[in-house]
């Protein structure tokens, strides 16, 4: 599979709400996952640990809508944007627009990296 049919395939899944089992087929078991932030959120290693991000996400945010639009491809490297309507848990609702940077090496995701708007 290329990178562009991974990418493609990927951000299928995503847009058909799919996010946990694009990343159970594409990640790598060495994935390291990059947010814009500090703590311990900011950089993970690893598939348990980002699969382990992606539960505390949802366990802590009520996702209402997701637009996904993408991929863009260039070469190893694709873009994908999310645009979120969602609230945190004790929160207010709020919108977020966000762009994932992803690096695809032997088939699989090895890097996500996250960019937020503002």
């Amino acid at each position: 599979m290329t990178s562009k049919e991974l990418a493609q395939a990927f951000t299928q899944l995503c847009k058909d709400g799919k996010f946990e089992e694009a990343g159970k087929r594409f990640w790598s078991d060495d994935i390291v996952s990059r947010e814009p932030m500090e703590g311990e959120m900011a950089m993970i290693k690893g598939r348990a640990g980002v699969e382990k991000k992606g539960e505390w996400w949802y366990a802590n945010h009520d996702v209402h809508k997701v637009d996904v639009v993408g991929p863009y491809v260039h070469g190893d490297q694709f873009v994908v944007r999310f645009t979120m309507d969602m609230t945190p848990k004790g929160g207010k609702r709020m919108s977020v627009d966000e762009v994932g940077l992803y690096t695809v090496k032997d088939g699989k995701i090895v890097e996500e990296r996250f960019f937020f708007n503002g």
